[in-house]
């Protein structure tokens, strides 16, 4: 038999295989089998060397043709056999697009941001700008320009965590009614404003105390302000987080930065005024203190107390959160309990 017949043979023999393998594996071994160093085509070829030169041409052009077709039909059934068991794989693994997706919780604001929201809501609505300063403050503006220089005893109330001998942790969002009320235009207007943010200090967390809580301070300023108009403005504040039933009075008090400075309640939730344990069988529940700014405060921030008056309030988001909702421990707030947190859904 000529080495042409022998490649001939080779050729058929090999499409047969190449036909009949039936996975990747198999179609790997034919390929050994037929083109590899040891395989049958290169034994065949190595008796070229015995043919004559007019031959020798013919015959290699010929075993290169069969080593072509055999390389072709070899990557025509692998990627046959690729395709079929990448379509075998998506049928077992196919997914009904129809099918609902997984339901993913929806969230809400944090009951103590729902509160913020609502007075910031509010005040808004009523000419207000809602503004917000630094956590790390100066002593210049957290005490001394509220009118507690250094060694004043007030500070005792509010000890905080200091940075600096001038540096610290705001006790109170009062600071930033400083800084605006040193740059504020009065030609412009009055300044009405509240400055929602976190404050810090130095308590010892227990039911009713945390070392870092909420505060929304209010102020305005302007010509002719007077007790009546905060009294009214808390009035509002009250019957937006509690209802209309809830009425408001005021107790003289003390606070540096505000003359006369008063204590507000507010009737008491659990028995509407009757008196109960809840408010000490008084009718009423402290929620918040105010005042009518302190000249002191308004001259070192350059503005004319002769001229110039006003009042300013601090509301604890916390505190009235608890109120609102009957939580006897500021902590709950704080410890992202979900099931404790999913009882407050925002409204509206």
């Amino acid at each position: 038999m000529s080495l042409k017949d022998k490649l001939d043979e080779l050729q058929k023999r090999g499409l047969d295989e190449i036909k009949k393998s039936n996975d990747l594996k198999d179609v790997n071994q034919v390929r050994v089998n037929l083109l590899g160093k040891k395989g049958p085509i290169t034994e065949v070829l190595r008796g070229m060397r015995d043919l004559d030169a007019e031959e020798r041409p013919k015959v290699g052009a010929f075993a290169n043709k069969v080593r072509d077709d055999l390389t072709a039909a070899l990557e025509g059934r692998r990627e046959e056999l690729e395709r079929a068991v990448l379509n075998a794989r998506l049928a077992n693994e196919a997914l009904d697009v129809t099918l609902p997706g997984t339901p993913v919780a929806k969230g809400e604001p944090h009951v103590i941001q729902q509160i913020i929201d609502q007075i910031e809501d509010l005040f808004l609505g009523m000419g207000y700008q809602v503004l917000s300063g630094p956590e790390v403050e100066e002593d210049k503006y957290n005490f001394e320009m509220m009118n507690i220089p250094k060694n004043h005893p007030a500070r005792d109330m509010q000890d905080t965590f200091y940075i600096t001998k001038e540096i610290l942790m705001r006790t109170q969002t009062s600071p930033m009614q400083a800084r605006t009320l040193e740059k504020h235009d009065f030609s412009q207007g009055p300044l009405k404003m509240i400055s929602p943010g976190v404050v810090y200090r130095r308590d010892t967390d227990d039911p009713t105390h945390s070392h870092q809580f909420h505060q929304v301070e209010g102020l305005v300023i302007d010509k002719h302000i007077t007790m009546a108009d905060l009294k009214g403005t808390l009035q509002v504040l009250a019957h937006e987080l509690f209802g209309d039933k809830f009425d408001v009075r005021l107790r003289p008090s003390y606070f540096p930065f505000t003359e006369p400075s008063v204590e507000a309640d507010i009737t008491c939730f659990n028995c509407g005024g009757k008196g109960c344990g809840v408010c000490k069988n008084t009718g009423w529940i402290e929620v918040l203190g105010a005042g009518m700014v302190h000249p002191n405060v308004l001259k070192m921030a350059g503005v004319d107390p002769d001229v110039y008056g006003g009042f300013a309030f601090g509301v604890g988001p916390d505190r009235f959160a608890m109120l609102k909702y009957g939580v006897d421990d500021i902590r709950n707030f704080y410890l992202n309990d979900v099931r404790f947190l999913k009882q407050f859904t925002k409204k509206g």
